[in-house]
């Protein structure tokens, strides 16, 4: 689990790509490699990614081919930066909301300002992942535990505080890049259920 604040961002040395996946190279600061082991979880821009290797300060991920095609994580290349947190230790603080880093879908973004005030990203959902949003609720993006300002007609608008951009990887993105989503379960689960609550008693009405 993660509590959905990036605690780095830090550089992607080198993208491999193998048959039916691909793996990442990330150097990673002393703090992050404090009692990291092979097979810990690490949330690489939001997406729960297993550690392979470790050699000195240079870590190892690989992401399979259906991890790929649901996140931003097929778009990436060497040089860039990307978000970085260690899953959450028993009793942590959660300072955003606890997120599994299991991305539902990516989302392009429409319109993006990084103005030091003001600054804002609006990106379309699918609309099966649209309906779990609401205004004021919580939502996962790249990693980062934000508020929903407003979303309308399947469009999601988040403010940033000047803290976010200087603490993640959003001013490098751009209008037409994909954003790695993860709703918030709960919400999801309540929707499911009342959803198949409804269809159930119209169901029993038409009988």
């Amino acid at each position: 689990m993660y509590t959905g604040i990036v605690q780095a961002v830090r550089p992607l040395l080198d993208v491999a790509r193998h048959p039916g996946h691909n793996q990442f190279t990330i150097d990673l600061t002393p703090a992050l490699l404090d009692d990291l082991k092979i097979g810990a979880s690490v949330s690489v821009e939001g997406t729960c990614l297993s550690v392979t290797e470790i050699e000195g300060t240079h870590v190892r991920f690989d992401a399979m081919t259906a991890t790929l095609e649901r996140t931003n994580l097929r778009c990436l290349q060497a040089g860039q930066g990307v978000n970085i947190e260690r899953s959450a230790k028993m009793n942590a603080e959660v300072g955003g909301h606890l997120m599994a880093g299991h991305i539902a879908t990516t989302a392009d973004i429409v319109d993006i300002s990084i103005a030091a005030t003001g600054a804002y990203i609006k990106f379309r959902m699918p609309p099966e992942w649209a309906k779990y949003v609401f205004a004021r609720g919580f939502i996962g993006v790249n990693g980062c535990s934000l508020t929903v300002a407003d979303i309308e007609d399947n469009v999601v608008t988040v403010n940033l505080i000047p803290e976010t951009l200087r603490q993640t990887t959003f001013t490098r993105y751009q209008e037409g890049d994909l954003l790695n989503i993860e709703v918030d379960h709960h919400t999801m689960v309540l929707v499911d259920v009342v959803e198949r609550t409804i269809r159930n008693t119209l169901a029993r009405e038409q009988r």
